[in-house]
């Protein structure tokens, strides 16, 4: 596309002008204000005319089918979360205007038309589903925004102990219930997966660079706070337990939850899927 500028034509269509400017739409410019969302595999569609050139291009080289799942259903995921803040239209054509690129460090944007838009989003995917997280603007340098989603499942006293602070080791292991011990465990993994996110890091650093503190109970919206810390700063946060299913999202500044985009799926009633065990290759 040739360079230039957008305006803002209506709410769903973004023509070029003159002097460079990112796309903004209404809801993305109150700049403290976050939004998420899930889907499931299963609700990907099966044509694929939803996704940009560059984008099956990418699709045609993914061999595994885990990968292919995965990568499918976080996009999927993320262009409806985009064009709903953006107030796009959701038709497959337009969804191909969407692309979610990657800086060099890995960490994902957003360009609208080939052009920067100025939100920032996390993503992330476990076991069939995928969630992504919508807000402010991120820098190449830096993110502003990380979410994660884990399955509540064991994890072992080996695990817990490589990974976690004394801190955090002594919290999970002075948890006498069970499931809550699992919860824990998931909770501050997924935590601290969140908050590589923000310093855009992810783990290749050392988890316990970063160490979670989970402070306050759990509001009636289902969030409850927790605090991250590291040699980059606080990054403030919440999480919140749907079924089966742990959230966590991580943020450079103090910020209230989250809203729920309406065209998404739930995350209470949803089933962890492996479809790509029997058909490991594509």
């Amino acid at each position: 596309m040739r360079s230039g500028s957008y305006r803002i034509v209506s709410n769903s269509t973004v023509q070029q002008g003159a002097g460079a400017m990112p796309f903004r739409s209404p809801a993305a410019r109150e700049n403290d204000r976050m939004w998420w969302l899930a889907h499931g595999e299963h609700e990907v569609p099966p044509s694929l005319g939803w996704l940009s050139l560059h984008e099956r291009k990418h699709l045609a080289s993914i061999r595994f089918t885990k990968r292919r799942n995965e990568y499918l259903t976080r996009r999927w995921t993320a262009k409806q979360a985009i064009a709903t803040v953006l107030e796009i239209d959701r038709t497959p054509a337009s969804l191909t205007r969407i692309e979610v690129r990657h800086r060099p460090s890995g960490a994902p944007y957003v360009h609208l038309d080939g052009r920067a838009a100025e939100i920032d989003v996390s993503l992330s995917d476990r076991a069939g589903w995928a969630v992504c997280l919508v807000g402010p603007p991120g820098s190449a340098e830096s993110g502003t925004l990380g979410i994660d989603l884990e399955v509540v499942e064991p994890r072992s006293d080996e695990f817990v102990a490589d990974f976690f602070t004394s801190a955090e080791l002594e919290h999970v292991q002075g948890l006498t219930d069970l499931d809550r011990r699992h919860e824990a465990a998931n909770l501050i993994w997924s935590a601290k997966e969140a908050a590589l996110k923000v310093q855009q890091v992810g783990l290749r650093v050392d988890t316990r660079t970063v160490e979670v503190q989970l402070r306050g109970e759990r509001r009636p919206d289902g969030w409850a706070p927790m605090h991250v810390t590291g040699a980059a700063g606080p990054m403030p946060g919440w999480w919140r337990r749907d079924g089966v299913f742990v959230l966590t999202i991580a943020s450079d500044a103090q910020r209230e939850p989250p809203e729920l985009l309406t065209t998404g799926s739930s995350l209470a009633g949803a089933v962890p899927v492996h479809s790509w065990v029997g058909r490991p290759t594509c």
